[in-house]
């Protein structure tokens, strides 16, 4: 591993540490943007998270959603906002709520932890944006 590499998975276990059950997400971005890192690009279906740092990026590739060829579903914003709800309340897991946007046609998301807002965009350039509050956290 590399110190910048290092730096994110402490980050993100520090955050894991301390995530509250619901309302959980504002917690992990603090804990990365207190670290340096400055937007997170999320690649769907193939589970592909970049990370964008002070010094350099990385990337981390998770078990991809999908294999072999299939269509993409057409971007539907409610059932994106149900997907993002039941996240926010704890309802489903994280590869759960990337399913669900996955099937709600998001094929990538941006986290801009500098601007607290997720932008999620479907293939033929829909999108969506919401805000997430600020949250106070002790670094580890």
């Amino acid at each position: 591993m590399t110190k910048l590499t290092d730096k994110l998975i402490e980050a993100q276990k520090h955050a894991m540490s301390i995530r509250p059950a619901i309302g959980g997400f504002p917690v992990l971005a603090e804990a990365l943007r207190q670290v340096g890192i400055k937007t997170n690009r999320w690649h769907l279906p193939s589970c592909q998270s970049i990370y964008e740092l002070e010094e350099g990026s990385v990337v981390q590739q998770g078990a991809p959603l999908v294999n072999g060829t299939h269509q993409i579903p057409a971007f539907d914003e409610e059932a994106l906002i149900t997907a993002i709800r039941q996240d926010q309340q704890g309802q489903t897991t994280f590869p759960e709520f990337l399913q669900a946007a996955w099937n709600a046609g998001v094929i990538s998301y941006d986290v801009d932890f500098l601007a607290r807002k997720v932008i999620y965009y479907g293939v033929n350039g829909e999108s969506y944006c919401e805000e997430y509050p600020a949250v106070e956290i002790k670094l580890s």
